[in-house]
């Protein structure tokens, strides 16, 4: 029942999901073993994820609880620390009561003399999905103080957060890689811990914090940080199908759907309830699953031979075996559920670098179980065939995509580190030059210098430039409440007037003109816009191989620090955008990829077309500042002069930098000129990787010191 009364509205169901059944048995194994560690779910945008997502709250068992717990313990075993107990275990015949309806009070209410109900130690609630909006601040995702009973009574009360709701539940981030770094760090700790600690205004709360993390997200708004990514247990990439009949089939059960939700959701009951009971009955099932050597061997081979990074993909792989195993209703792990337990568990381990997307050879994967086989036989046929069986027919086929799938960037072994991405075999040092529109290959790419935009922004968080704003570290306050209270700030200011306000007692009263806001030192991300010169001059002497390196390092700097990314490249007569501003770095690595050389040198065109992107973002977000990087060895064979719009650039307030790509003995310093016209810094390619590798170097003896 919602807060006033009426009825939950309903929930699309599970069972009627059309397709997808990797990203369904993913889930279904989470929910029968919460410890495999969460899923994560990669696709486009309109392929359910979100709806598949929040049905799997429904098939969930309900949770015991103490009552009148905030932090949701156990009642079997109840957290010793929990910040509303301490609680005393209860006996396992009550928790049998309590599942039934009827626990009865340790007091007999005839000899309450009042008639009151007597106290009922602990009941049962659905299991809950907690979800967490991107935008979230640190306080409610973690809790802190209670800012009214502090200011009203003056005692210091904690208010749990969303960490401590979705305790023994599931915590669902919708569009998880667009979360702010602060709130990633604060998930990575429970996440690693099981546990949440709060720290702040005077207040030191613990409590258990232990969930199944859910979360979905577009490839094409930007990856996931590495240390996230590792902390979700599968992946599954999902993609709408492009088979007609079963498309049909989608829109026909969502428009029903709409038209009657209470209807269309009772007509799917019955086979939600069924796989709710399958669950409950794997995880009763669970803990007699054995795993035997020969399957462990399994394990630990594929993971050895897939290069994945600790031992964290050798767990994972082995608990989701097991939770396999359970749903099928088997007692013995076998080579089937080790070989789809790792094609969940794996491809998500195997990144090298931020342009690479999920992905795994099944082909090898097949090939290294079989040298590492177990004689057992496969699973007969008159055992569970899988989750597809449980409930209606869903469709023709999987509308989601498994873990498999190949590189985002097919060469991207080769562009960086100069390896075939197909076979890991090594390309021969010697290239040829790139000819008239032919692609030219990178050289490697290293850590870049940083780049910054001059002054303090207001945008949002990154790892770049200075800014000011509701994240970071609290350098003072300022009137005013808005981007969050400071409470010791408030409390200073209005302590001096407690008594010609007539206060005496506990408490204090606070004036508006008490109020202080807190100030916030942090980090910004910024808009980087690579204006690249791909014109013929750019092309000889193998020269645009450095600058796919270059630019390449600064993508890659710029995935590190938040930003976003677009790409204007010019040759012949006209400038094209080939990446629109966006959050994903890994499509810019794609376009750079495919980028050709040839023809003239249109420099002005660059430039205005690189002010006009820059117009349209301003007004789409106008807390973002740009950092606008010309590569360009400053020479312009076509078109009007490129000094007008390098005028208009710098009056606009653009901060510049401008990459030099000028080479050979006689250098005309074009580069250099058109970096005054912008007011930009001016580096030359060559410098920009020996200032980076340099930095890399002093990092390293700085840390073996």
């Amino acid at each position: 029942m919602s807060r006033a009364g009426a009825p939950r509205q309903a929930r699309y169901p599970f069972s009627a999901v059309v397709g997808m059944d990797d990203l369904k048995l993913a889930l279904l194994v989470n929910a029968v073993s919460p410890g495999v560690g969460g899923v994560l779910v990669r696709g486009e945008k309109g392929t359910a994820k979100s709806t598949i997502v929040r049905a799997l709250a429904d098939l969930l068992p309900p949770v015991p609880v103490v009552t009148g717990c905030r932090f949701s313990c156990d009642p079997r075993e109840p957290d010793p620390a929990c910040p509303d107990g301490p609680h005393p275990p209860l006996e396992p015949a009550a928790i049998d009561a309590v599942a039934r309806g009827h626990l009865e009070a340790h007091d007999d209410p005839d000899d309450d003399p009042d008639g009151e109900e007597p106290h009922i130690p602990a009941r049962e609630r659905p299991a809950r999905l907690v979800e967490l909006p991107v935008g979230a601040s640190e306080d409610r995702l973690t809790g802190s103080l209670d800012i009214e009973r502090a200011l009203t009574e003056g005692v210091k009360a904690y208010e749990p957060g969303l960490l401590a709701s979705a305790h023994r539940g599931v915590l669902y981030v919708d569009e998880v890689n667009l979360l702010h770094d602060h709130l990633v760090d604060l998930l990575l700790d429970a996440a690693a811990m099981g546990e949440s600690y709060v720290e702040r205004e005077g207040v030191s709360i613990r409590h258990a914090a232990r969930f199944l993390l859910v979360g979905t997200m577009n490839p094409e708004e930007g990856e996931l940080r590495p240390q996230l990514l590792d902390r979700f247990g599968l992946t599954v990439e999902v993609a709408a199908t492009r088979d007609p009949a079963e498309r049909a089939e989608v829109v026909r059960r969502r428009l029903e759907f709409e038209r009657d939700p209470a209807g269309f959701a009772a007509r799917w009951a019955m086979a939600d309830a069924e796989l709710a009971a399958r669950i409950a009955s794997a995880q009763a099932r669970l803990p007699a699953v054995t795993l035997p050597d020969a399957a462990l061997a399994q394990i630990t081979a594929v993971c050895a031979a897939f290069e994945v990074d600790g031992l964290r993909a050798d767990l994972v792989t082995a608990r989701a075996a097991i939770a396999l195993a359970a749903w099928h209703r088997r007692t013995t792990v076998t080579a089937e559920d080790v070989r789809t337990a790792a094609r969940l568990a794996l491809p998500h381990r195997r990144r090298r670098d931020p342009f690479d997307a999920p992905g795994l050879d099944e082909e090898r994967l097949d090939e290294v179980l079989r040298e590492h086989g177990d004689p057992e036989p496969d699973p007969g046929p008159d055992e569970d065939p899988g989750p597809q069986d449980d409930g209606p027919d869903d469709g023709p086929g999987g509308g989601g995509g498994g873990g498999g799938g190949e590189s985002v960037l097919s060469t991207l072994d080769a562009l960086l580190n100069g390896r075939s991405a197909k076979d890991g075999e090594r390309l021969p040092a010697k290239h040829h030059d790139a000819g008239e529109g032919e692609p030219a290959q990178a050289d490697a790419a290293y850590r870049p210098r940083l780049f910054t935009v001059p002054g303090t922004g207001t945008g949002a968080p990154g790892r770049r430039s200075k800014a000011r704003g509701p994240y970071g570290r609290i350098s003072g306050s300022r009137p005013g409440h808005e981007g969050g209270l400071h409470l010791t700030a408030t409390l200073r200011a209005a302590a001096p007037h407690q008594r010609a306000r007539g206060r005496s007692g506990p408490g204090i009263l606070i004036a508006p003109g008490d109020l202080r806001a807190a100030v916030r030192d942090g980090r910004e991300g910024n808009l980087v816009l690579f204006v690249v010169d791909a014109s013929g001059s750019m092309a000889a002497r193998r020269r645009m191989r450095a600058v796919k390196g270059a630019v390449l390092s600064l993508l890659l700097d710029a995935y590190q620090r938040r930003d976003k990314v677009g790409l204007i490249t010019f040759r012949g007569a006209e400038a094209e955008v080939a990446l629109p501003p966006t959050s994903s770095v890994e499509a810019g690595a794609r376009r750079l990829e495919r980028l050709r050389t040839g023809g003239r040198t249109p420099l002005a065109a660059g430039l205005l077309r690189a002010a006009e992107v820059l117009r349209v973002e301003r007004m789409r977000d106008p807390s973002r500042r740009p950092l606008l990087v010309v590569v360009t060895d400053g020479r312009a064979t076509h078109g009007p002069a490129p000094a007008p719009a390098a005028g208009a650039l710098a009056a606009a307030g653009v901060a510049s930098v401008v990459v030099d790509c000028e080479s050979g003995p006689v250098r005309l310093g074009l580069a250099a000129e058109l970096g005054t016209l912008l007011g930009a810094e001016t580096v030359r390619l060559d410098d920009l990787a020996a200032e980076g590798l340099a930095g890399v170097v002093r990092a390293t003896r700085r840390r073996v010191a």
